[in-house]
């Protein structure tokens, strides 16, 4: 195992290379343009509409995204314009951020990441994490559609950025049954929820997200973000849990007792029950994925 002083090493090496990660994929020109006006209090559902329209594939991720079971509305959204009248301008955005994130740093599927399955578990992981805000009112649930969402960014960017580590940390898991925590720190001196923690805040998220991404898997350790690290610890469980979007880094995933608590499961036989609930929902969600292919 790697001592405190290599650890710190390879960690402070690590973090400088991702200081000078500048060369970030653009965001697509019409995501771009959403966002700036979603951002202005100003703007009119018209102007919006009409720079959304430019670019049909965000059109209809956008549509899928407002009917699949995530929202549960009643009626059948088929344009922008009642997109926005019945999720608001608040939502639209979390929606068209996540695309934009996930369109940015798409890459090629390789032996050692599968991308579809990459972006499948978080999607389904930030759509549960709404839902479970939701239902368990726990509060911003568009927060924790996000959260749940950027939670294994890490991943994403030690695969683009850091592709020869990436491959070393695979072989470590599967040449030596470590866990990929363990084999992250042994290669890079931190693991992925440090890195996603380290980009999100130098993109400025606010810090309730940086620090729910950084502690989804010790949420008792997330201080003013504990609830809403505990609400994206479980969504991830979840997945793992029904096996459907589950992610080979959660294999062998453990629900954290603090999380569980915290969202008011008295016993894990609660907590089960409460997701074998969700089970259609996942299927359906999963269906209304079928953009990210």
């Amino acid at each position: 195992m790697i001592n405190l002083v290599e650890r710190q090493s390879k960690r402070e090496k690590t973090e400088l290379v991702l200081m000078n990660i500048y060369n970030l994929p653009p965001i697509p020109k019409v995501m771009q343009e959403t966002i700036q006006l979603l951002e202005n209090k100003n703007t009119r559902t018209n102007d919006l509409t009409k720079v959304i329209i430019k670019d049909q594939s965000l059109v209809a991720k956008i549509l899928t995204i407002a009917n699949s079971p995530l929202y549960g509305l009643q009626r059948k959204v088929t344009s922008i314009d009642f997109a926005l009248l019945v999720l608001g301008f608040s939502e639209i955005k979390n929606i068209v951020s996540v695309l934009s994130m996930m369109e940015s740093f798409k890459n090629k599927t390789d032996n050692y990441l599968d991308q579809k399955k990459f972006w499948l578990h978080s999607f389904l992981t930030g759509s549960v994490c709404k839902r479970v805000a939701d239902d368990l009112q726990t509060g911003n649930g568009g927060e924790a559609f996000i959260a749940g969402f950027l939670h294994d960014m890490g991943i994403s960017v030690m695969h683009r950025f850091f592709h020869s580590n990436f491959v070393q940390v695979v072989n470590l898991v599967n040449n030596e049954g470590i866990s990929y925590a363990e084999a992250e720190i042994e290669i890079f001196g931190l693991d992925h929820q440090e890195m996603g923690y380290f980009l999100v805040d130098r993109w400025n998220f606010p810090k309730t997200l940086s620090s729910a991404i950084s502690h989804h898997h010790n949420p008792e350790k997330g201080g003013d973000s504990t609830l809403l690290a505990s609400v994206v610890h479980f969504g991830d469980y979840m997945t793992q849990y029904l096996q459907i979007g589950n992610f080979e880094w959660d294999t062998n995933l453990q629900l954290n007792e603090v999380a569980r608590k915290i969202l008011g499961f008295e016993t894990e036989e609660a907590a089960a029950k409460f997701i074998d609930s969700y089970k259609e929902l996942f299927e359906s969600q999963k269906e209304a994925a079928r953009f990210l292919s």
